[in-house]
């Protein structure tokens, strides 16, 4: 039982990691319409700029987090002002294949900027662990949950009660008459590549922290995310929360326990796990757990 709650607690930290790259898919698709597949690349470069801030510049771990955090949204705001802004009205499938390029540019930028050696994040965590209770868990899993449930709860606070958070939800419902009401759909736009760059950060600066690495490959980490995004519906904000938390569970038990019970799967069916999980979800609930069957085709 000790075993089993210890990978569940795993299980919920890389979920919570996932939902957060799953959250900044849907802030991007709501406000703009636009299916960003861009968001690995961010994830990597948000990793790496905390890194370069920790480990050149000597900041504290958690200042240069929120530095890291908002230079990747400003990096965000870069792409959809240079890129996606000149494709408005362009086919989405046009759209989605810029994202993509982008992803593929932007992993291309770490070697020439940081080596092409794998690097340490330098977190002040490593492999330490702490007591829950009476149940051993690594620290870097605890506070990932905590920051996690921190940035959901003020993604909550800005879009409820916030001026722009409040513009932001109109426009998502209805950009024509939020238009019609003096609202900047180019500042919803901006506001909405910030807040899924700074949430990109985040997420991979958890996931490459503890025993973990930074390469370019960590844009990979982004995808096994879309799954979190169409499994809980991709205009629902608590869908992405809850469909990173299954499908992190769902990876971290079936590494755990696949070759003890389906040996026939291979080592590393966990992998792969998510999009089954992702093809069937589609056969059954194209529109996801929380999504609308109104919802946008993408």
């Amino acid at each position: 039982m000790a075993q089993f709650l210890q990978l569940l607690f795993a299980g919920l930290a890389l979920g919570a990691n996932y939902a957060l790259v799953a959250l900044g898919f849907v802030i991007i698709y709501k406000s703009t319409g636009v299916l960003n597949f861009a968001q690995g690349g961010l994830l990597m470069m948000g990793a790496y700029f905390t890194y370069h801030l920790i480990n050149n510049t000597g900041l504290p771990f958690p200042i240069a987090l929120l530095i890291a955090m908002c230079l990747t949204g400003l990096l965000g705001i870069v792409v959809e002002e240079l890129v996606l802004r000149h494709m408005v009205g362009r086919p989405d499938f046009t759209v989605i294949m810029a994202t993509w390029a982008l992803l593929i540019i932007l992993e291309q930028l770490p070697p020439p900027l940081w080596g092409h050696d794998i690097v340490n994040l330098g977190d002040p965590w490593g492999i330490a662990m702490t007591k829950l209770g009476s149940l051993p868990v690594f620290t870097i899993d605890l506070w990932t949950l905590v920051f996690v449930a921190v940035a959901v709860v003020v993604l909550f606070v800005f879009f409820r009660f916030t001026l722009l958070g409040v513009a932001m939800r109109a426009t998502a419902s209805d950009q024509e008459a939020a238009i019609a009401q003096g609202i900047s759909p180019g500042l919803v736009f901006a506001t909405a590549w910030f807040i899924a760059g700074a949430m990109a950060c985040l997420a991979g600066t958890m996931l490459s922290g503890g025993a973990r690495v930074i390469s370019p490959e960590l844009s990979m980490l982004a995808l096994l995310a879309f799954p979190a995004v169409v499994l809980g519906g991709i205009e629902s904000p608590a869908g992405a929360v809850a469909g990173g938390l299954i499908i992190g569970i769902a990876e971290v038990m079936t590494a755990a326990f696949g070759m003890t019970y389906m040996p026939w799967l291979g080592h590393n069916f966990h992998q792969v796990l998510p999009y089954v999980i992702l093809v069937v979800l589609l056969m059954v609930r194209p529109y996801g757990l929380l999504g609308s069957a109104g919802g946008r085709r993408v």
